[in-house]
């Protein structure tokens, strides 16, 4: 375990946050709108849906963010299926899908020598692994990410609180969820070689809520969400750097810290507000 006096300053370190805080950045554009529409279910079934297409690849010795993507792709289209076809209500489709994916990832993944430690970096991650290229599809995908939520953020905002005014406004809210659906899809691929599946949703998730009690307004919230993502990976890396814990789960679990310490803090700040201000002359009569 490093001492404190040691400095975090190591080549894969500063790989790792750089990887990171891309992560943050593309969590915090799409987590915003994931909270705001409720999507939190179908973020973690795509997280669970991307496993037979990493395990595949992994055993095949193939790039993994190829195997996930395509996976995830599928798992997108066949709740749609199901939804739409099917008599099932939409997080029942959701929920049989994300266990058969991850059942089938894992039995898929079962049949490599490293059974133990492929399944712990499905899972969890690897951020301290990831290298030159992972950076450079996260900076993509940032970049991308941003894009379409600065193009589409009028049809994204009538889309998410009334579809026949978007209609009327022929802001096309139907491309509006598939985009958003795709923006979620894709968030969670990129962001698999930092937190693994199990934990994307919480870099999803956590960061918007934490921002959700200090501004209304969508655009600074998502401001606020790429914030407190960002905290949350140079906190949790520092953590996983001095106490010797998964870097991962470091990232998640300050992530949730921060959400919930936002919203301890947010109800603090409205106590203090509401209270009337103090009679100073009254105040040295007593």
């Amino acid at each position: 375990m490093p001492s404190l006096a040691e400095p975090p300053v190591a080549d894969f370190l500063v790989r790792a946050l750089a990887g990171g805080l891309l992560a943050a950045l593309i969590c915090g554009v799409v987590g915003t709108w994931v909270v705001i529409r409720g999507m939190a279910f179908f973020g973690e079934a795509i997280g669970h849906g991307m496993l037979p297409g990493v395990a595949v690849a992994t055993v095949l010795g193939i790039p993994v963010l190829a195997g996930g993507a395509l996976s995830a792709v599928a798992m997108s289209v066949l709740i749609g299926l199901l939804q739409r076809r099917g008599r099932l209500s939409y997080d029942t489709s959701i929920g049989l899908l994300f266990v058969g994916m991850l059942s089938l990832g894992v039995i898929v993944v079962s049949h490599s020598r490293s059974f133990a430690r492929d399944a712990t970096v499905m899972l969890f991650g690897d951020i301290l692994a990831i290298g030159m290229s992972e950076i450079l599809v996260l900076a993509v995908t940032a970049a991308l990410t941003v894009a379409v939520a600065v193009a589409f953020h009028r049809s994204f905002v009538a889309a998410a609180f009334d579809v026949r005014i978007a209609h009327a406004l022929g802001l096309r809210p139907q491309l509006a969820k598939l985009l958003q659906v795709g923006l979620v899809t894709l968030a969670v691929v990129a962001s698999y070689k930092a937190v693994g599946s199990l934990l994307v949703v919480g870099l999803l998730l956590a960061p918007a809520v934490a921002a959700s009690p200090w501004t209304t307004r969508i655009p600074l919230r998502m401001c606020a969400a790429v914030g407190f993502g960002s905290a949350a990976v140079v906190l949790g890396l520092l953590v996983s750097w001095y106490a010797n814990t998964a870097a991962g789960a470091s990232i998640a679990a300050l992530a949730i810290l921060l959400a919930l310490s936002s919203a301890v803090a947010r109800r603090l700040w409205e106590r203090v507000r509401l209270q009337p201000p103090i009679d100073r002359k009254r105040e040295r009569h007593l």
